[in-house]
């Protein structure tokens, strides 16, 4: 199987004919949450409970130094040095704009979703589809949809992915939701749900076979469950020592079964992970990955 390089991937911005403009999927989102009142003019961010704006929302400690403000600060000894030692080599395949001032935590380092890959998977959504991405982190998927409801539990995660959603020009398409991502999933609907929940950090790759039951913060059974209850189809970004059979069982749990395919993601010639598709999902031809 041939295994083929990531091409440059331009980062999206505000305008650009491909995307829909924001009130063409207002009624979506509406639907989504199931309101029934007006929504507000002025954007603000919506949370789980209680209810809080965005300026509430607590910030990252700002640094007073000269290294990148994305950094890890304080005593994070351990943070500190993946950051200078492993990750920051890599800093413009995971965010191409990095320079223009993309912010991370030191979780963000090693668990965000490469820029090209990101793309890549946003591609394989229909033109106009809302998209539930489960486990938003700092935002590496949610930038690259065409408009996405971002759900994330930590609120310090969700400021850096607001602020990383303003550097590529595109906070008008993504709603953020601090909560639970399984205490939301019965009250959400969206055409498509894209979840890449912690593998379990860095350590993962020690794993010979990495099987569904090591997802945190639930295993991948009860996780693909969660996001059926959401949307017909759904993208799983999972570690390329998945057991690729056990992913595939995931779609007998619908009847009738949901359509399957899992792609392998290369980035500058290594293999950065493995994205299952269950349901009819647009095919995209990247020469990002290769299918399988």
């Amino acid at each position: 199987m041939a295994k083929r390089s990531a091409a440059p991937v331009a980062p999206r911005r505000r305008g650009a004919n491909t995307v829909p403009p924001l009130h063409r999927s207002l009624h979506r989102f509406l639907r989504l949450l199931g309101a029934s009142t007006r929504k507000s003019a002025r954007r603000r961010r919506l949370t789980a409970e209680p209810t809080t704006r965005e300026r509430e929302v607590p910030r990252p400690q700002e640094s007073k130094r000269s290294e990148p403000e994305s950094e890890p600060q304080g005593n994070d000894a351990a943070a500190a040095a993946a950051v200078a030692g492993k990750y920051w080599a890599h800093r413009h395949s995971l965010f191409s704009l990095y320079d223009r001032g993309v912010r991370m935590d030191a979780e963000g380092w090693y668990s965000a979703t490469p820029e090209a890959v990101a793309a890549t998977q946003a591609a394989r959504a229909a033109p106009g589809d809302l998209v539930v991405d489960a486990f938003a982190g700092c935002g590496g998927n949610s930038i690259q949809g065409c408009y996405v409801v971002a759900v994330e539990i930590d609120p310090c995660k969700v400021e850096l992915a607001a602020h990383n959603a303003r550097v590529y020009g595109v906070e008008d398409r993504i709603e953020f939701i601090v909560g639970d991502f399984f205490r939301l999933a019965p009250s959400l609907k969206a055409d498509l749900v894209f979840f890449s929940p912690p593998w379990g950090g860095p350590s993962y790759i020690q794993a010979p076979v990495y099987t569904l039951d090591m997802l945190k913060p639930k295993d991948g059974y009860a996780t693909f469950q969660a996001a059926q209850r959401i949307a017909p189809k759904i993208m799983m970004f999972l570690p390329r020592t998945v057991d690729v059979s056990q992913v595939e069982e995931l779609s007998w749990l619908s009847c009738p079964p949901l359509d399957f395919e899992s792609e392998e993601n290369y980035v500058q010639h290594r293999l950065k992970g493995i994205t299952a598709y269950f349901g009819r999902t647009k095919r995209s031809p990247s020469p990002l990955s290769v299918l399988g």
